[in-house]
C-alpha cells in the first residue's frame, strides 16, 4: 500500500497476487521454487496459489509480463501495471536474502531486469 500510495486493500491485494504470479511464471521452475521457499508464509501461499509448474507463458517479454499483471488486476483503469511490478519487486528485494535476490534477478529474462530495484 505504501509503495503504491494506494488505500484500497482489495486493489493492493489483487495487484500483489498478479505481480507475484507473473514473476513466478517468468522464472525457471527451480528458481521459482527457491524464491517461493524464501518468502514469508503468507506471501508464499499467495505466490504458489494456482501454480502448475509444467505450464509456462509462451512469451517472456517485458510487455507480456506487464500485460499479465494488468490482466490480474482486471485491466482496471488507472492502474499502472509497470508501477505495480516495480513496487512488488522492490518489496521482494527488501525481503529476500541477498544471494536469493541476485539469483532471482539473474534468472528473470533480461528485459525484466530494469523492473528490479538497482
Amino acid at each position: 500500500m505504501q509503495r503504491l500510495g494506494w488505500h484500497d486493500r482489495d486493489k493492493v491485494y489483487s495487484a500483489l497476487i498478479a505481480a507475484l504470479h507473473a514473476l513466478r511464471d517468468w522464472l525457471p521452475r527451480e528458481e521459482a521454487i527457491y524464491v517461493g521457499a524464501s518468502l514469508p508464509a503468507l506471501l508464499r501461499g499467495l505466490y504458489y496459489e494456482g501454480w502448475h509448474a509444467a505450464r509456462h507463458p509462451p512469451s517472456k517479454s517485458r510487455r507480456a509480463f506487464v500485460e499479465r499483471i494488468h490482466d490480474g488486476v482486471h485491466r482496471e483503469p488507472g492502474i499502472d501495471a509497470e508501477q505495480v511490478a516495480k513496487a512488488v519487486l522492490a518489496l521482494l528485494a527488501a525481503r529476500l536474502p541477498p544471494a536469493e535476490l541476485e539469483n532471482a534477478k539473474a534468472a528473470t529474462p533480461e528485459e525484466l531486469h530494469g523492473l528490479w530495484p538497482s
